[in-house]
């Protein structure tokens, strides 16, 4: 498994976990993790072939909520980016946050607009602001950056 954080405590062993895709959800228990590299190992009840696990490529592995650890202010989920409304300094609308593409790059917010669609680093020279409470992120993208 390819975690979005590494260095998460959150699939620890002895927890309940959720395959999910496509609405499609389906509830495990987790009965041991260990990292190998920049990756997970996972062992789910039931599951208990390579065979049985291949039906289940593709699927984000997700846990609830209170099981997510505490974050530093300034700081925020994937999921709770997903659904932002993104506008530029100037107040003037780019889209909506869509889903987060994790590349060897970086992470990049896909953001669909009325017409097409955003690819827009995640980074703090380019993200001003986020406010979860509020729905919205302010960006400053470079010149030409929403034209591509």
């Amino acid at each position: 498994m390819n975690p979005y954080n590494p260095k998460t405590t959150a699939f620890s062993a002895a927890r309940e976990v959720f395959l999910e895709r496509q609405g499609n959800r389906s509830a495990h228990h987790l009965e041991s993790s260990k990292t190998h590299s920049r990756q997970f190992l996972i062992k789910l009840s039931g599951i208990n072939s390579i065979e049985e696990a291949s039906q289940w490529v593709g699927f984000d592995l997700c846990v609830t909520e209170n099981a997510l650890q505490p974050l530093q202010p300034g700081e925020y989920y994937h999921y709770q980016a997903v659904g932002l409304e993104v506008f530029d300094l100037n107040g003037e609308r780019i889209g909506i946050i869509t889903r987060i593409w994790s590349t060897p790059g970086g992470e990049l917010y896909v953001v669909q607009g009325s017409e097409k669609e955003h690819l827009i680093p995640a980074v703090k020279e380019i993200v001003e602001k986020v406010d979860l409470a509020a729905g919205k992120m302010i960006i400053n993208p470079p010149a030409g950056l929403l034209d591509l």
